[in-house]
């Protein structure tokens, strides 16, 4: 059984009594496996070795003479299934498509995010050594190792998931493991507007901005939403377009027909092989791209992008992680500096303000919701280059009962700098598009 040949969801079983002796006999169950199975030949088995392992299983169980019931048995014999083919007490979780995040904290400490939240639960490892069991299972499916001379690993599962581990000296925790999870199905523009991250009015204006290829940069801190955004927007690029993605940890899927996924690659143990974001960028100028998709800029390719985006690009979009739409500019502004080219500021500023026309804020609040906090447009000719202008915004104005924020989006004013070009593209944006007020209650 692969890490993502998952079954159905099931309730933590964590949280169940154990009975008196469970855990001893677990431990001799699982040792008399051992015994009795070549493992790697039984993983080797794909399919078919989940039913042979659930048989034998029974059979050790029966022959143990536990005092359990019909539940207590089948779960006895579930949770040693997991811990030889799968991941042993994350499996619930890796089960459960309502878990967004798990997070190892050590053996003890086991987190998971639901809806935005964080909470912890019963799971727990026996001792360390169970933990980096499970780690070093994890990294192997990918391809990678992890110990005490490379502490450190960023991986993507088949799956889509992104898992980081570090381990001690580093890490005084002990062993963490984070796994980042993904939806079978990615969210699209109608599911970000069920669930109130924006209205439709801006929405119409972002797809305006997208179809019209203007420039369009999403920014935002950790776990806002930034990629599930991007992913969103992309949908809009029409199908007759070759779209090139670029990514450190492949998480964007596009639908259009006619889109190359790229990857970034890590060094390997002896240090060599690396391929980074910005050879990438540079190398899809070669492959004869309509727009370039971006997952995050995080270093030198920045100033790469930015070119590609002034030379035959337009339309081109990434995120960046920021507190503000200032702060995103800025930080582009510090990573092509430290690219070392020696551009002059002010020719810098000139390149950002030609090269992304909109910039995107996302924010996630304190009861878990995530929503579009701003649309600027970079302003246009005889403004000083860099210099924003919100379109529309979301204000908080009170925190609930519950801890529910609420607010209201508010369309502010239409754009400037590109409202003609909007128009010559076929989108004669109404005016009362950009004076929505809707409230959105805790």
């Amino acid at each position: 059984m692969r890490l993502v040949d998952r079954l159905r969801p099931v309730p933590d079983r964590a949280t169940a009594p154990t009975p008196a002796g469970y855990e001893e006999a677990r431990q001799r169950i699982h040792a008399r496996l051992l015994e009795r199975v070549d493992l790697r030949a039984l993983g080797a088995d794909g399919a078919g070795a989940a039913p042979r392992l659930r048989a034998l299983l029974g059979r050790l169980v029966d022959e143990e003479r536990l005092p359990l019931n019909r539940a207590e048995r089948a779960r006895l014999v579930s949770e040693l299934q997991d811990e030889i083919l799968g991941l042993g007490p994350l499996e619930p979780f890796l089960r459960d498509e309502s878990v967004q995040d798990i997070l190892v904290n050590g053996p003890e400490q086991v987190y998971v995010e639901r809806g935005g939240v964080l909470e912890r639960t019963a799971a727990r490892f026996r001792d360390r050594e169970h933990l980096m069991a499970v780690i070093d299972r994890v990294v192997a499916e990918v391809g990678r190792r992890v110990d005490e001379s490379s502490p450190m690993v960023d991986a993507r599962l088949p799956d889509g998931s992104r898992v980081n581990v570090i381990l001690p000296p580093l890490s005084l925790a002990g062993p963490v493991l984070s796994i980042r999870r993904f939806g079978r199905e990615p969210l699209g523009m109608e599911d970000l507007l069920g669930n109130g991250t924006l209205v439709p009015e801006m929405a119409r204006f972002l797809e305006a901005a997208v179809v019209s290829r203007l420039g369009i940069l999403i920014s935002g801190g950790t776990g806002t939403g930034k990629t599930t955004l991007l992913n969103a927007l992309s949908g809009f690029i029409p199908e007759g377009e070759r779209i090139i993605t670029i990514e450190d940890s492949a998480e964007l899927r596009l639908r259009q027909p006619h889109v190359v996924p790229l990857e970034a690659r890590p060094p390997n143990v002896e240090g060599r092989g690396e391929v980074t974001l910005a050879d990438l960028v540079k190398n899809s100028l070669r492959m004869r791209p309509d727009r370039i998709v971006v997952g995050e800029v995080r270093g030198a390719e920045v100033l790469d992008m930015l070119q590609a985006m002034n030379t035959g690009h337009p339309g081109s979009m990434s995120t960046v992680h920021a507190n503000s739409p200032r702060d995103a500019l800025w930080r582009l502004e510090v990573m092509a500096a430290m690219a070392g080219h020696g551009f002059p500021e002010r020719a810098l500023r000139a390149l950002l303000a030609s090269a992304i026309q909109v910039v995107v804020q996302l924010a996630r609040f304190p009861d878990g919701s995530r929503r579009v906090v701003s649309i600027s447009e970079m302003a246009g000719a005889g403004a000083e280059p860099g210099t924003l202008r919100e379109l529309f915004v979301f204000e908080q104005s009170r925190v609930e009962a519950g801890g529910r924020v609420a607010g209201r989006f508010r369309g502010l004013c239409r754009p400037e700098r590109f409202d003609a070009h909007l128009r010559v593209h076929g989108f004669d944006l109404p005016d009362d598009l950009f004076r929505v007020s809707v409230a959105v209650e805790g």
